[in-house]
């Protein structure tokens, strides 16, 4: 009896195994003074950036340390 090989399975074309990896975006540099957005707390100013991973910013109201990624901020 003579064996054969299985053939070789290809992915669907829409196959999430198939996608190549995609590097993440780059994290955002904030500076003291940059006006900024938030999608919780609205508009403010960063007050102090502390070791380029997290952001003081004044909101008005109250004062939010925000951690990096920065998910929710955007810089305007």
């Amino acid at each position: 009896m003579r064996r054969t090989s299985p053939a070789v399975r290809r992915r669907p074309p829409g196959s999430p195994f198939s996608t190549p990896d995609i590097p993440p975006p780059p994290v955002e540099q904030y500076a003291t003074g940059d006006r900024v957005s938030h999608d919780k707390y609205g508009l403010g100013r960063v007050l102090a950036v502390d070791q380029d991973d997290t952001v003081l910013v004044d909101f008005g109201v109250e004062t939010y340390r925000i951690a990096s990624p920065y998910a929710k901020l955007v810089k305007l």
